[in-house]
């Protein structure tokens, strides 16, 4: 299991007075993250209803791998970018099964 593929589906959910900044930094992760080893996608979208709720949906070569994307530093500075902005992030650690 420890080189399985691994999907990661993460729900962002900015203050609404923040949300041009989150989308923004949210943006930035994007060309450095797919440039990392491990990365297969890595794909941003937004609500059509919800402005506010923002969703990655990204597949990596195994957890090993993301977890090392996890302590990057462009995900350092995204959170220090952020600090306060958000209302709710959840995070889903997911085993594909077909």
């Amino acid at each position: 299991m420890k080189n399985q593929k691994l999907t990661i589906v993460a729900k962002i959910l900015a203050k609404p007075e923040k949300k041009t900044l989150v989308k923004k930094e949210l943006l930035k992760l994007i060309e450095t993250t797919i440039a990392e080893k491990g990365c297969i996608n890595y794909d941003l979208h937004q609500d059509n209803e919800n402005k506010n709720l923002f969703l990655f949906y990204e597949n990596w070569e195994s957890r090993e791998l993301w977890q090392k994307h996890m302590n990057n530093s462009h995900l350092a500075a995204y959170a220090k970018a952020t600090e306060g902005a958000i209302d709710d992030f959840k995070l889903f650690e997911m085993t594909p099964i077909s």
